[in-house]
Formats: C-alpha cells, sequence, structure tokens
C-alpha cells in the first residue's frame, strides 16, 4: 500500500523529477564546459633494508630490517618527507620550474595499506608538468632519503607518466552522474512537496465543506455561484433550496451522530438525484441549496420533483427509537439576464416561501416569463 501511495506521489510530481534531472544537466555540461581540465599523474615508491642491514651478509638482520619495515613510522616518515616544501622547493629548481604557480597544483603522498609502498600524486592543469613534479618529488625525496638513512632506502617502484586525458571534468560521466542525482532529488522534492500540499489541501476542504455532510457550506458555494454568474452572463442556470422542515425539531434532540446519518441520507440523496456537474451546499440548520448549471426552469423543476419524492421517505433510526419524517419542501430560481446573484437567492427564497404555504405543491419555481410555476402544472 505504501508502495502504491509513494508511486502516486511520484506520478503528480513528475515535473519536478524531470525539471530538477535537466537543471542538474544543464548545470553539469555549464561546468564541464566552463572549468579548467585537470591532469592527474602517479608515481609508485618502495623503502626496502638498506646496505647496511644486507652487505654483511647476515640472513637474520635482512629478516629484522623487513619486520622493522612493518612499523607505520618508517614508511609514514618517507611519506611526509614527500609532502614538504623543502623537497618541493628542490623539486622545483631542478625542474627549473621556479616560476610556476605551485597553487595550481595539488600534491599527496599516501602509504598504501598493509605494504611498504607510497604512492604520490600530483593534479593540475597541465599534463607534462603533473608528471614531471611526480617525478621530480619522488627523486629528490630519494636523495634526501640518501643522506640521511642507510638503513632502510627509497626508490622508484613505477615512474608517472604524462597522462593523455584529464581526470576532470569528463562530459559524460558527470552528465550522467548529474542526471542521476538530479533525478534523485526530484524524487525526494516530489515526495516532499505532496506531503506539502496535502495538509494543505486538506485545510481548504476543511474551510470549504460543511463538517456534518462534507458539501460545501454557504459561503464557498456563494463563491462557486458568483463565478458561475461571471462565466455564463448569458447563460441558463437555475437554483434550488431544499428545506428540511420535519428537521427542526430534531436539532435540539437527536445526538450529534444521529443528526449526522439523517443529514448524510439527505446529501445521498440528493447526490443520487442530481448530475454530476451540479453542486450541493449546506444553506442552514435545516436546509440544502443546489445549483443546476446549464439547465432551464422546466427542466430543474422535472429534476427538483425527483428530489421531492427521494426525501418523501422517513429516515430510520431504530438505535434512537426515532422515525424522522423530513417533511421536503423545495423552491427553486432560474437565473435571468440582469439579475444578480444575490437577487437570485431571493427569488429562489420566495419560492420556497410559497411551497411552504402550498400544502398540495410543495415545490416551486420562479422564473421570468412564468413566475411560480408549481409542482402540480
Amino acid at each position: 500500500m505504501e508502495i502504491k501511495l509513494y508511486f502516486r506521489m511520484l506520478r503528480r510530481g513528475w515535473w519536478l523529477i524531470v525539471l530538477a534531472a535537466l537543471v542538474a544537466l544543464s548545470a553539469s555540461l555549464a561546468f564541464s564546459y566552463l572549468a579548467t581540465p585537470q591532469y592527474q599523474a602517479a608515481a609508485r615508491f618502495i623503502v626496502t633494508p638498506g646496505s647496511l642491514l644486507t652487505s654483511g651478509g647476515d640472513a637474520s638482520a635482512v629478516v629484522d630490517g623487513l619486520d622493522t619495515l612493518d612499523r607505520p613510522s618508517i614508511v609514514a616518515t618517507y611519506a611526509e618527507v614527500m609532502s614538504s616544501r623543502r623537497i618541493l622547493a628542490e623539486a622545483l629548481g631542478y625542474l627549473q620550474l621556479q616560476n610556476l604557480d605551485i597553487t595550481k597544483y595539488e600534491i599527496q603522498a599516501v602509504v598504501l595499506p598493509e605494504s611498504s609502498v607510497m604512492e604520490l600524486t600530483v593534479t593540475g592543469p597541465d599534463a607534462r608538468i603533473v608528471a614531471d613534479l611526480a617525478n621530480g618529488i619522488g627523486y629528490q625525496s630519494i636523495l634526501f632519503a640518501r643522506g640521511i638513512n642507510r638503513v632502510y632506502e627509497l626508490d622508484f617502484l613505477d615512474q608517472a607518466i604524462q597522462p593523455e586525458y584529464p581526470v576532470s571534468p569528463q562530459p559524460l560521466r558527470d552528465a550522467g552522474l548529474s542526471l542521476v542525482l538530479g533525478a534523485m532529488v526530484g524524487v525526494v522534492l516530489a515526495i516532499l512537496s505532496e506531503q506539502i500540499r496535502v495538509p494543505l489541501e486538506a485545510y481548504r476542504q476543511r474551510i470549504r465543506l460543511d463538517p456534518q455532510t462534507e458539501v460545501f457550506n454557504k459561503r464557498h458555494f456563494s463563491r462557486l455561484l458568483d463565478e458561475e454568474l461571471s462565466k455564463n452572463f448569458d447563460g441558463v442556470l437555475c437554483v434550488g433550496l431544499v428545506e428540511l422542515n420535519g428537521l427542526q425539531d430534531y436539532l435540539d434532540t437527536l445526538p450529534s451522530a444521529g443528526l449526522q446519518k439523517v443529514l448524510q441520507k439527505v446529501t445521498d440523496t440528493l447526490q443520487k438525484e442530481l448530475r454530476g456537474n451540479d453542486t450541493i451546499g449546506r444553506w442552514d440548520d435545516t436546509s440544502f441549496i443546489v445549483m443546476l448549471p446549464a439547465t432551464s426552469g422546466g427542466a430543474a423543476k422535472r429534476i427538483f420533483n425527483r428530489i421531492y419524492q427521494a426525501l418523501l421517505s422517513a429516515v430510520d433510526l431504530p438505535q434512537y427509537g426515532v422515525v424522522v419524517n423530513l417533511d421536503p419542501h423545495l423552491g427553486g430560481a432560474e437565473y435571468s439576464t440582469g439579475i444578480s446573484h444575490q437577487e437570485l437567492l431571493e427569488k429562489a427564497g420566495t419560492a420556497l416561501e410559497q411551497a411552504r404555504r402550498d400544502e398540495l405543491n410543495p415545490v416551486y419555481i420562479w422564473e421570468m416569463r412564468n413566475p411560480f410555476w408549481s409542482q402540480g402544472e
């Protein structure tokens, strides 16, 4: 169930995923175009027992020397030597690169795990210089090590080779990664936006709906009516007030759960008898209001008559020992060009008042040509 929920979130927020992926892809391509290519060269070195340990031919001394190499401090010391400013200055002098802007180059010496091997990497904007620097620093480090220590020797294992291709940027690789990362960010944004939207939508629904019936409340219905009249100024439209006189006696005596059950039965009846584009609202404690777009007075009268017949059925509440006779009356009005929203509601109210007074005809509709078109006509 949760997977389906997240899938629906992603389906609604697909545009966020696409947008985030495209933004990330565009940023990656722009960076690849503007960034200075960076090249990397690496040289490897090995530390071995020196001549003082091996010249005597004592095998045990050689073994002891190899065993001592397992101590991290010895190889780590040579790594620190390679990273020192002194060795760098000597290497630049040796390579005749004293005027080089060394801040554009990154130099790093690391000890490879579980070994007496070190790796020196140089990264920078010039492919030839990064290789020369890696070898120059290594050569100066070897000379320095030989001058201070003959017990252990430092030597090249692999010299650096001038790289043919930059390590960054790599447009195809970077674009692919950016596209994937952008899509992942888009997924997160889609889920977050949906989680934010749902509470906001629930809040908007609460302020638009009547809490007991979950149809539109009076204020929101009036707003919808205004919008409909402004869109169809010359169109046809009917509104109708559905009053339940029999409910008046139960407002203060019937428990809220029982009252809500009665109101829900009325709501279900209205939704069943009305069409999909019709609108239902709660007008006051004992009445509802309906709006029928593109409906003439004659067509509305037939619909109101069906509603009246359906509401004649009493609502049985056996748990409370009550049978509620709704005693419905309906008054409607047909919109006519030139009358306002308020005038239309007043005409519907007048028709409802007429329906209350006429015991034989409990459904009345006002229209411009034939005011008080009653049920019996």
